[in-house]
């Protein structure tokens, strides 16, 4: 399959944090429920999604998506291999997500030109990714990594880093991770529970991506 034309130009990882205030974070178990769900999350006003691919179907959602759904970015996550960097390229993916920053996985993802979110925990890992070139990136896991207090202090000796904070974060907290001045979007899980995804319940998700639409930042 070819992937549409259509969709939002990323040019780089700056670009991806200003498209929504929140990058859901996507599991499907069947690639037939990856179109219709990136349907809702865009009609609910998410135009990007990252596919995961904690699952068989991961590949296969990323291409499917890639292939058939105009105007949504879509973006590889839970990529943990210089070899399943080649693979999501080849899928149709317009950016990567690491949950970690290994060198060698850096090296593969950077190779292949597409913007990267690298996962960094730590203030020797953000320093690292920063000396790579890479002043935006995913603080994983967020909440068992710091929370709120250690980005914020983040913030004093890196002011150049951007953050999208990922794991653990909720309807209720989000607000809160937007509102600091290093963070410009967040990743979550819970605009698409795993029952609706299930069920195929398309609207809920609809409805779950218009209140993320709608939060602050």
């Amino acid at each position: 399959m070819t992937a549409v034309t259509t969709k939002p130009v990323i040019s780089g990882e700056a670009d991806i944090l200003g498209l929504a205030p929140v990058i859901p974070v996507v599991v499907v178990d069947e690639v037939a429920q990856a179109v219709p769900l990136a349907r809702a999350l865009l009609r609910g006003g998410i135009p990007v999604i990252e596919l995961t691919l904690r699952s068989e179907a991961g590949l296969g959602a990323i291409e499917a998506v890639a292939s058939e759904v105009e105007g949504i970015v879509v973006g590889a996550g839970t990529v943990v291999t210089p070899a399943q960097v080649q693979q999501v390229v080849d899928a149709g993916a317009q950016f990567l997500v690491t949950p970690g920053s290994p060198p060698r996985l850096v090296e593969a993802a950077l190779g292949s030109g597409l913007p990267l979110l690298a996962g960094a925990g730590t203030l020797t890992e953000m320093l690292t990714l920063a000396e790579a070139g890479l002043e935006v990136q995913k603080f994983f896991p967020a909440e068992a990594s710091g929370g709120r207090p250690y980005l914020s202090a983040v913030a004093g000796p890196c002011p150049q880093l951007r953050f999208c904070p990922t794991g653990g974060i909720t309807p209720q907290t989000a607000a809160d991770w937007l509102a600091l001045p290093n963070v410009g979007c967040v990743g979550g899980s819970w605009l698409t529970p795993k029952d609706a995804v299930a069920q195929g319940d398309w609207a809920r998700i609809e409805q779950l991506a218009r209140e993320a639409a709608a939060l602050p930042r």
